[in-house]
């Protein structure tokens, strides 16, 4: 179990895999501090990263549609902020975080250990906020810009490149051409507290389970259970 003081000891090669030095150790310190461990250590720690989050998720959006502009400029608002939701959304956040390196580094309390919270993806997508708030507040706008395009510049250059899959849209075309109506969803289970729940749905063609999505909302939870279910399609016209 990682204690407060185990994360201090951490800081240098937090700072090195983050490729940014803090002036303000308590800053990126606080990123790591999840709510639940604030729960259960009130005694000495009053703090968590809620806070940072908020404004982390500002700075972040500010940061990538910056790049968007500079890097797109005939490109229309519409298409811009597209790509901008797409670049930040929860899922991608936590992608961001997990390649960086850094989610071990979680302070959470025992219920969210046992349950495998650093593998949440709502827990990883906060703390990446919280980082890249604390480094606006650390070190201003430029260090974020800098720590955008030094760690994902690739995947922005991606999502620019490859516009998303509508899994949904090509499931919902195929069951009208073969069943003359549209695939039914159905959430089959809601796990985890009400801040990091997890979404589990079912989605059915015919009289036949096709497909079975979890995500951080209904909506992706669809999107991932359309996938599935077009896989499954595919592989039996092989």
């Amino acid at each position: 179990m990682l204690s407060h003081e185990d994360l201090k000891q951490k800081i240098e090669l937090i700072e090195e895999r983050l490729g940014v030095v803090f002036e303000n150790k308590n800053l990126l310190i606080l990123a790591f501090v999840h709510r639940s461990f604030v729960n259960e250590h009130r005694e000495w720690m009053g703090e968590h990263n809620e806070r940072l989050e908020f404004l982390g998720d500002s700075v972040l959006g500010l940061a990538m549609a910056d790049y968007l502009y500079r890097r797109l400029p005939a490109s229309q608002e519409g298409e811009l902020s597209q790509l901008r939701s797409r670049l930040v959304d929860a899922a991608s956040c936590a992608r961001y975080l997990q390649k960086l390196g850094v989610g071990d580094f979680i302070l959470l309390g025992r219920g969210e250990r046992l349950s495998v919270g650093q593998t949440k993806g709502s827990i990883l997508a906060d703390v990446f906020e919280a980082l890249v708030g604390a480094m606006y507040l650390d070190g201003g706008l430029n260090i974020v810009r800098s720590f955008i395009s030094t760690h994902f510049e690739a995947e922005i250059e991606e999502a620019i490149g490859s516009p998303p899959r509508n899994y949904k849209a090509e499931l919902q075309d195929y069951s009208q051409r073969r069943f003359g109506k549209p695939p039914v969803y159905r959430v089959v289970e809601e796990s985890g507290p009400d801040h990091a729940k997890l979404f589990h749905v079912a989605v059915s063609l015919g009289e036949r389970d096709l497909g079975k999505g979890t995500g951080l909302s209904k909506k992706q939870a669809e999107q991932m259970a359309a996938q599935e279910a077009l896989a499954q399609i595919e592989q039996e016209k092989m």
